[in-house]
């Protein structure tokens, strides 16, 4: 995958129109870098002008903040803000949420100011625009639920762009009875993701799942690569992984578009 980093548009005296925040889960974790690569082809697909930091991109700083290292995290976003403003960043798209709400909220008051998106919002402009478009065969009639992102949805009032791209994929679509600003946390959040769960009676994620196995799906969708591994995980412990696959929205539009 022939992917340009800021340096080298720097090199060449070029601004992409967009910079594309890999984020540490779409950089290092397997899964995700298959969220990561889907993503890549969409913005290609639609021949967008994009490029990545590469090795200059950092954490975001998410982790420490939520874990009460503010000292860390305003460390880590005060390189990445020297990072961004020397490149004259301006857009950023971004397919974690955790560093969807960073960058949007709390980067502007240590001086990194941006226009930044959601994968699910950036793909939705492209389609708008006229620069994409989604085949609604491949996954036509699919049954499928979602799961609504914390720093997505509730944090940020993102709903709807996640569910206009399903709603174009052909798919039939049920909602969790715990859906939009009643949903429930995968338990991945607040750096919860790395650190072993507390003692009681049942895993959060597992709990979430039994939510999104009520509507009897084929696939569970997500826009967060924490989320989906504690949905896949939940799906695991529910010995259902055979019957049920857990995706992205930018792994379904890519594979509906035979990306």
């Amino acid at each position: 995958m022939n992917v340009p980093t800021m340096a080298d548009m720097m090199a060449q005296g070029k601004q992409p129109e967009v910079l594309f925040w890999v984020g540490a889960a779409g950089s290092y974790d397997d899964r995700a870098k298959k969220i990561t690569r889907a993503f890549v082809k969409i913005l290609q697909q639609a021949n967008v002008d994009f490029a990545v930091l590469g090795t200059e991109e950092s954490s975001t700083g998410d982790a420490a903040k939520r874990a009460g290292n503010e000292f860390l995290f305003q460390m880590q976003a005060v390189t990445n803000i020297e990072v961004l403003n020397a490149y004259e960043v301006k857009t950023i798209v971004t397919c974690d949420p955790h560093s969807f709400n960073t960058l949007k909220n709390e980067y502007p008051g240590l001086g990194g100011k941006y226009k930044v998106y959601h994968h699910t919002q950036y793909i939705n402009k492209l389609i708008k625009e006229g620069r994409l478009t989604i085949e609604d065969e491949n996954l036509k009639g699919k049954r499928l639920t979602y799961h609504d992102p914390c720093y997505l949805g509730r944090a940020n009032d993102v709903y709807e762009s996640p569910r206009e791209l399903i709603r174009r994929l052909g798919v039939k679509m049920t909602e969790m009875k715990r859906h939009k600003s009643t949903a429930l946390c995968c338990g991945a959040g607040g750096a919860q993701m790395f650190k072993e769960p507390e003692k009681g009676d049942k895993d959060i994620n597992v709990l979430r799942t039994e939510d999104a196995l009520e509507t009897n799906p084929q696939i569970i969708a997500t826009g967060c690569p924490y989320c989906n591994t504690m949905m896949t995980d939940g799906v695991k412990f529910k010995e259902k992984e055979a019957q049920i696959e857990v995706k992205d929205i930018a792994e379904l539009i890519a594979e509906a578009n035979n990306l």
